[in-house]
C-alpha cells in the first residue's frame, strides 16, 4: 500500500501537499522529540535504546517525491497491479493458506478473498518481506518522515508513537518491526496505530504478530476493516453502464442512495447481471468521465479507502478481488488517449476553479472528490458533460473562463 515498489497511479499524497522544512538536523530532533513519547507513556530508557545511533533513511525524501498511488492516472495502476501472473499466484496463495482465509472470513465477516486481495497488492502475497529494499526499519522509517515535517506531520507522530508504544509492550518481534517507508506493518501493510486497536493473536501463541503470522495479520486486518464502516455481506460494488443523457451530478461519494434510485433512471449492471438488493446504499462513481467504466460502490468501497486513501488503490484491491474468485476484466475500458494533466496543471486547475467560486479547498494539486465535485459543477452550468474528468479540452476551457 505505501511501499515504494509501488510505481503509479492517480493524484499525489506528497506532490502539491504543503510541506514545512525540518527545523532541526536529525541528532536534534530525535532528541527533542523524546519529551513527547515520554508524555505518551514510553519509557525514557526504552527510548534512548531504540534511538540510540538511529539515522535517518536517505532513501525517504518526501518533499522531492511522491506517494505513487495518486500521481498518473488510474488505469495506469491498474495494469500493473493486476496482472494474470498476480491473479495465478494470488488464486494459488490462498488455495494454499485457504483455511486460515476461511476461518478469518466466518469470525470477522470480512470477505476472504478481500484479504487476500489486499495482502496481494501490499506485498505481493508476501514476497517483499525479505527484500530490504522495500521492506524497512518501521522507527528509521517514521523518524525520518517525521523529522521531514510533510504536510500530514499530526498523522505522521501519531503513526511514530504508535510504533514506540508496540515496542514498550514488548509485542515487537526481536528483528524489530519492519514494513513500508510509511510504518506499515507486516503481510497486509496495517498502520502502527491501526494494529494497537486491532491486532488480534488469531493463531493463539500468545502474541500478536503482522509479520510472522498470516492467520494474525489476516485477522488484524479484517477487524480494522470492520472499524473502518466494512458491513458484512455486501460486495465493494458493482460495474454498470449509464443510459444516454444520465445527469453525472448524481455522481459523488457524498450522495449514498438505494440501488433502485439508479435502477429506476436506466443504471444496469454490466453483461444482463441483475441487482441483488434493490435497496441497497450506493453511490455513483465515474473514476475517468463519461468515457471510462463506472461503478455503482458499497460502503465497503469507503472502508478500502480508510485502508488507503487513493481511489486506485481501493478500486485496485476490489478488482483484484472479482479477479481472484475467478472473474473476468472489467467489462468497460478506459479513456487511455486521454492526456493526464501534470501537476502544474492540476495545480492551475484548483486554482482557476477557486477564482471562479467553485473550489473552496487547498491548492495542493490533488484532483480528489472536492476538486472534482468542482469541475463537475462548472462543467454542468458551462454545458458540458459534469462527469468530473479533468481532460486537456476541460482544462483549456476552464483556464479561458471568465
Amino acid at each position: 500500500m505505501r511501499l515504494l515498489w509501488a510505481t503509479i497511479v492517480f493524484v499525489s499524497l506528497f506532490v502539491g501537499v504543503a510541506y514545512a522544512a525540518p527545523t532541526q538536523s536529525f541528532v536534534q530532533f530525535v532528541s527533542s522529540f523524546e519529551k513527547k513519547a515520554v508524555a505518551a507513556g514510553i519509557p525514557k530508557s526504552l527510548y534512548r535504546q531504540l534511538t540510540q545511533g538511529l539515522v535517518p533513511d536517505p532513501a525517504i525524501k518526501v518533499a522531492e517525491g511522491s506517494q505513487p498511488e495518486f500521481e498518473r492516472p488510474i488505469w495506469d495502476y491498474l495494469d500493473r497491479r493486476i496482472t494474470q501472473d498476480r491473479i495465478s499466484r494470488g488464486r494459488n496463495a490462498f488455495a494454499r493458506n485457504e483455511q486460515v482465509f476461511q476461518k478469518v472470513g466466518a469470525k470477522y465477516g470480512v470477505d476472504p478473498y478481500m484479504l487476500a486481495a489486499i495482502w496481494g497488492v501490499e506485498t505481493d502475497y508476501g514476497a517483499i518481506m525479505s527484500n530490504d529494499r522495500y521492506f524497512k526499519p518501521v522507527l528509521r522509517s517514521l523518524f525520518s518522515l517525521v523529522h521531514q515535517r510533510r504536510g500530514r506531520v499530526k498523522l505522521d507522530e501519531a503513526e511514530l508513537i504508535a510504533a514506540l508504544k508496540i515496542y514498550a509492550r514488548n509485542e515487537a518481534p526481536a528483528s524489530g518491526l519492519k514494513g513500508s517507508w510509511a510504518g506499515a506493518l507486516g503481510h497486509l501493510q496495517i498502520m502502527p496505530s491501526a494494529f494497537l486497536t486491532h491486532g488480534t493473536d488469531f493463531d493463539d501463541d500468545g502474541k500478536r504478530d503482522p509479520h510472522g503470522s498470516l492467520a494474525d495479520a489476516l485477522a488484524s486486518s479484517a477487524k480494522w476493516l470492520l472499524g473502518l464502516g466494512y458491513q458484512a455481506g455486501h460486495d465493494w460494488g458493482y460495474e454498470v453502464n449509464l443510459p444516454n443523457g444520465f445527469d453525472y451530478m448524481l455522481a459523488g461519494r457524498d450522495q449514498f442512495r438505494p440501488v433502485s434510485f439508479f435502477a429506476d433512471r436506466g443504471v444496469l449492471r454490466v453483461k444482463g447481471r441483475k441487482f441483488g438488493d434493490r435497496d441497497e446504499q450506493v453511490f455513483l462513481y465515474v473514476p475517468a468521465g463519461a468515457n471510462g467504466p463506472k461503478f455503482l460502490m458499497t460502503k465497503n468501497y469507503l472502508a478500502l479507502k480508510g485502508y488507503n486513501f487513493a481511489d486506485s488503490y481501493a478500486l485496485a484491491v476490489a478488482h483484484l478481488t472479482d479477479r481472484l474468485k475467478g472473474a473476468g476484466p472489467l467489462i468497460n475500458d478506459w479513456p487511455r488517449n486521454s492526456k493526464f494533466l501534470n501537476r502544474e496543471q492540476r495545480i492551475n486547475l484548483q486554482t482557476k476553479l477557486t477564482r471562479l467560486g467553485y473550489y473552496q479547498d487547498k491548492i495542493d494539486g490533488r484532483l480528489g472528490p472536492i476538486s472534482q465535485q468542482a469541475l463537475r459543477a462548472w462543467q454542468h452550468k458551462n454545458g458540458y458533460v459534469a462527469d468530473g474528468f479533468p481532460t486537456m479540452g476541460v482544462y483549456d476551457a476552464v483556464m479561458k473562463a471568465k
